[in-house]
């Protein structure tokens, strides 16, 4: 049997006629609808909510003459569900009671008011308070593709436009959409089949005049010229059917949506999804958010604060005039860290609670917080006073002090006022005459009653008469079975117990009347005046996103002076020359999680030594060293101090990193496959101002088509794109490249051996290594001493035969600077047990290892 038996619907009862309705309109999410106290689903939906929420899947009645599948949630409690399956990509429709109960013939009619998706939620307990929550749409050409993101908890709606499939995927990977609107047909489905939260639209929802007529309408404006998209002419369908689809979920105007911004590849120092992957930058190679740069660079006080430093981390700017604004800010930031951070961190999540005002979602609670806040701005005013820089004044200027918007909050909200405005109490004594009536009338009523009770027993000498109030039968007057022949003409019998009678007179029957319509009339007064304190509140949400959006970069500047302070970071000297110079630096990840003192290292790469090629054992520290200098350079373009004794660095277009590769089984591509894809990508794409980290190019293949393919790699780097680079290597031929190349040098990492240990120095040096220990970490590693022990006889073998040793040079025996040189002596001495020799034996064996040295 269908599920939904829509071909005949008049079967069915009114009630499942009516849902049937409501779901044919959202046939591909679930439908919470409201019945009392639950949200009940049906039919499939409750099948599947039963699955994915571990909720009992029961039966109710039957519709149509079948049993109809039904599950439900508690309507108090829908938050944690929703939160639930918002984080496994699903979409909810809420379906609520609209008409009256007292006044509906038949089921009492019912909307969906919003549906909940992970892209456009905005409620605080769906959303992580220390992440952007992106809701983002993908359009395509044969020119490229147009990516447009609305981050619907703050406004921020951003286009962009990718040439390549490598730069949209880099794309993706920075902003991690939670929700992502593809076209019917998209071509390019294999970027995104990943990914969670994917909605298929038509495409007649890209169309792009259509696009031009929502976003005008949206901003009030004639066209885009203003916002500088007029011809972006990939993004604007996708922004389009975004919008759109922001409207119909919300199901209501969205005033916070006041601009549109085009982000340009020129601005930003461009990452590709691997780089961004390879440094660690908000998320670490296992998935998680531990030893990440930004879990040691965020001490923001303020979740708006930490989104916005996660932002800053993945778009590094060149833009050196903001990079020195900044680092400005920082410095005079430093001695008033301690002072402002406990004021910004009572700001709290302001941006959101705008976000929800503008929905006219906010709760009462989130008034609170905007009045706390409003309390803050005036120290940190006081406190800004004492800066000078142009940056921090216009913080300041922007963050602005709302003594009017105070006054209102603190006149108009109580203190600390409930969850939600249905319950009443929000609205605070001595704001609304009228309110303060119906209320006292509502609460007066204990002393009438008191009165009357003492009156009434007086006047009649019944000494158990009593005046109570039940939630059915309302107001009454008790009086025992023993004495109820006493009670005059005028008490009208309401109800009988078995020990007792309840009465109710005119005049208790008028109070009541009066009671209950007062609390009712004060509850829709007090939902009236709280809608009316959004209205009052709305004309000003320009200004109070600006400073939300001030508040927060205030924030951020202030954690990272904070930061440069606890870490000993210095302030980089911004060059107009390409080249990085850097004195003693240090990874600003791993020097957190070592017990011991990390070992700095300089790195100095300009055009006339634009190359350094790395050798060294594994272990060594070349990787850290290469990753350091990518993440002093990123924060170096954020204007972040770094961690480093003294930094000067110019201009850098591209960071690439080629570092380390797994299997990408699922696309059937293997490591060497996807090494060979980033590598690609790199000399395609580098340029003088790249800075490029490659590590152990052509080691998944064999060793001649390993070394044959860096050492082109290399060559090409250094004379065609002449970039920065870091050229880490095992193949020691490489070593001889500065001899033949201009601007390319040897660096190395230092070992010591100690007997059967080794000893890692960490330390970089000028010139090559002059060994690999291949074979001393391998013992480390744990690999058992007999395989260890036949590795060394087997190099030795392969030392014996030049002809098979893979050199660029064959006269001269480079294998043995890769691997470990043993002396038979030290084998011998290996096997020897001096417990069991005599003293001749022992003088025997002096002899006999003299000659094998």
């Amino acid at each position: 049997m269908p599920t939904h038996d829509n071909a005949n619907v008049a079967a069915h009862t009114p009630m499942m006629q009516q849902y049937l309705g409501l779901k044919a309109e959202h046939p591909d999410i679930l439908l919470f609808y409201r019945m009392g106290d639950f949200y009940e689903l049906f039919f499939d939906d409750a099948r599947r909510a039963s699955q994915l929420l571990d909720i009992s899947l029961t039966k109710r009645g039957s519709s149509a003459g079948q049993p109809i599948p039904m599950a439900g949630v508690p309507y108090h409690a829908v938050e944690g569900y929703l939160a639930k399956l918002v984080q496994m990509g699903e979409s909810v429709a809420i379906c609520e009671q609209v008409g009256d109960p007292a006044l509906s013939k038949g089921p009492v009619e019912r909307k969906v008011l919003r549906i909940v998706t992970p892209g456009t939620i905005s409620d605080e307990a769906l959303l992580n308070e220390r992440q952007d929550n992106l809701l983002a749409a993908v359009y395509e050409t044969k020119q490229g593709f147009g990516y447009a993101t609305l981050d619907i908890g703050s406004g921020r709606f951003l286009l962009t436009e990718a040439e390549s499939e490598e730069t949209l995927a880099a794309e993706l990977q920075r902003t991690n959409p939670a929700e992502l609107l593809y076209p019917e047909g998209f071509a390019a489905f294999h970027l995104i089949e990943q990914r969670r939260g994917l909605r298929r639209r038509p495409i007649w929802e890209f169309d792009l005049s259509t696009a031009r007529q929502q976003l005008t309408l949206q901003f009030g404006t004639r066209d885009l010229q203003g916002f500088g998209v007029e011809q972006a002419l990939l993004a604007l369908p996708a922004a389009g059917c975004l919008l759109q689809y922001a409207k119909d979920t919300q199901r209501t105007a969205l005033p916070h949506l006041r601009s549109v911004t085009m982000e340009r590849q020129q601005d930003t120092i461009i990452m590709d999804a691997a780089t961004r992957r390879n440094l660690e930058i908000t998320q670490n190679l296992a998935g998680g958010t531990d030893n990440t740069l930004a879990s040691v660079l965020d001490r923001t006080v303020t979740p708006m604060g930490s989104r916005m430093l996660k932002r800053w981390l993945h778009t590094p700017l060149r833009d050196a005039a903001i990079i020195t604004a900044r680092q400005q800010a920082i410095a005079e930031l430093q001695p008033l860290a301690s002072s402002l951070q406990p004021l910004l961190h009572q700001i709290g999540d302001l941006e959101r609670i705008l976000a929800r005002l503008a929905l006219r979602s906010a709760r009462p609670r989130d008034l609170a917080r905007m009045r706390h806040a409003f309390h803050q701005l005036p120290d940190i005013q006081a406190l800004l006073t004492e800066t000078s820089g142009p940056s921090l004044k216009l913080l300041a200027e922007r963050s602005g002090e709302f003594a009017g918007l105070r006054e209102l909050l603190d006149q108009a909200v109580v203190e600390t006022p409930p969850v939600l405005v249905r319950d009443g109490g929000v609205i605070a004594e001595g704001y609304h005459a009228e309110l303060d009536e119906w209320r006292a009338l509502a609460a007066g009523a204990t002393d009438y009653l008191d009165r009357l009770e003492i009156r009434e027993r007086d006047r009649l000498g019944i000494d158990t008469l009593k005046v109570g109030y039940n939630a059915v039968h309302g107001y009454f007057i008790q009086v025992s079975r023993g004495q109820s022949h006493l009670v005059p003409i005028n008490y009208v019998r309401r109800q009988t117990l078995k020990n007792a009678e309840r009465y109710i007179i005119p005049e208790l029957k008028e109070y009541e009347d009066k009671v209950l319509t007062s609390k009712g009339k004060a509850l829709a007064l007090e939902k009236a005046l709280y809608d009316q304190l959004f209205d009052q509140l709305l004309p000003h949400l320009a200004d109070l996103q600006q400073s939300a959006t001030a508040l927060a970069e205030l924030d951020v500047l202030t954690n990272l002076a904070e930061r440069a302070e606890a870490l000993h970071y210095v302030c980089p000297e911004l060059s107009e020359q390409t080249g990085i110079e850097i004195t003693l630096g240090r990874h600003p990840v791993v020097e957190q999680v070592l017990k011991e003192p990390f070992i700095a290292n300089p790195v100095s790469l300009q055009p006339q030594r634009r190359m350094l090629i790395i050798t060294g054992p594994n272990m060594g520290g070349k990787s850290t060293y290469m990753r350091q200098t990518a993440l002093i350079a990123l924060l170096s373009w954020i204007g972040s101090y770094v961690p480093a004794e003294a930094v000067k660095i110019g201009p850098i277009d591209r960071i690439f990193t080629r570092v380390g590769a797994a299997d990408d089984l699922a696309s059937g591509r293997s490591t060497f496959m996807v090494e060979m894809t980033e590598t690609a990508n790199i000399l395609n794409n580098a340029t003088r101002n790249s800075l490029v980290l490659m590590d152990e190019i052509g080691r998944g293949t064999s060793t001649y088509d390993g070394l044959s393919l860096a050492w082109a790699c290399a060559e090409n780097l250094a004379s065609r794109l002449q970039s920065l680079t870091l050229f880490a290597t095992h193949y020691f031929e490489l070593t001889a490249l500065p001899e033949q190349l201009e601007g390319v040098e040897n660096v190395h990492l230092d070992a010591r051996e100690h007997g059967d240990s080794i000893a890692f120095m960490h330390t970089v040096s000028e010139g090559a290594a002059s060994k690999s220990y291949g074979l001393a970490v391998a013992a480390l590693a744990g690999v058992p001493k007999e395989v260890i022990k036949r590795a060394r006889q087997k190099l030795r073998e392969l030392e014996a035969q030049p002809s098979h040793t893979p050199t660029a040079n064959k006269d001269t025996n480079q294998l043995s600077l890769l691997v470990e040189e043993t002396s038979p002596a030290i084998e011998a001495l290996e096997t020897l047990d001096p417990d069991t020799l005599s003293p001749r034996q022992a003088l025997e064996w002096i002899y006999r290892l003299k000659t094998l040295l």
